[in-house]
């Protein structure tokens, strides 16, 4: 049996297009189920697909020398995963993992490609995005430098949130401490710090936020300041 077609608003980038714009780009679109740990681009590896998540949560690393890897970004329904190929890099810069199952609108690359050349419009909403992106990305570099662990952990648990429009989702100390690369003991040392403040319950990986506006103020600046890039360009 077919899976029945998601509303094509689920995804914001999708949502901003003009509506024969988004017509023509949705006819080559295909819904796709997503599991958790699925692999959906390697560093290095060809991009075959483009993904425009509606509620699954994707993960963006990159390698650390060997030691697992170093996350630099994540894409929710807010977002796309593909972006390099609008800069003519046929060949993916970060790894896609899937961190939270669910649906995504999906397009190989080859008529990805041909739409953005026939679409002006298509181009500048995605240029808004890849501008985002690169922001992003240089603020996670500043944060993953200067700030302390604790207030990183609560920042990914917020951006986390906000992508998988839940408070509950299951991560264990092990996959944290490789996303934000430092060592095992100094997450389960900011997470028992939160906890102890009651904004998060954490429990044999079942993490829960409990008080999202506590969590905020335990954040670095670097929550506020992605939020307020997406919506100063995006609008």
């Amino acid at each position: 049996m077919s899976m029945p077609k998601p509303v094509p608003a689920q995804n914001l980038l999708l949502a901003a297009l003009p509506g024969p714009i988004r017509q023509r780009l949705l006819a080559r679109l295909e819904p796709v189920e997503i599991a958790v740990g699925s692999v959906l681009c390697t560093h290095g590896s060809r991009i075959r697909h483009v993904f425009f998540p509606i509620d699954c949560l994707i993960s963006q690393t990159t390698p650390a020398n060997g030691n697992g890897s170093l996350e630099l970004g994540l894409v929710g329904d807010e977002g796309m995963l593909g972006i390099s190929l609008m800069l003519g890099m046929p060949a993916a810069q970060l790894q896609g993992l899937v961190l939270g199952a669910g649906r995504a609108w999906r397009v190989e690359a080859a008529p990805f490609l041909r739409e953005l050349r026939h679409s002006p419009a298509l181009r500048r909403e995605l240029n808004r995005y890849l501008c985002v992106t690169l922001i992003q990305l240089a603020q996670a570099a500043v944060c993953t430098r200067f700030h302390v662990v604790e207030a990183r952990l609560a920042r990914w648990l917020l951006m986390t949130r906000d992508r998988a429009h839940s408070d509950t989702f299951q991560i264990t100390h092990e996959y944290l401490a490789e996303l934000l690369g430092v060592r095992r003991a100094g997450v389960t040392r900011a997470a028992s710090s939160l906890r102890r403040r009651k904004l998060i319950r954490y429990n044999r990986g079942n993490l829960r936020i409990l008080d999202g506006r506590g969590l905020e103020a335990a954040s670095c600046d670097c929550y506020g300041t992605d939020k307020e890039t997406y919506t100063r360009i995006m609008g």
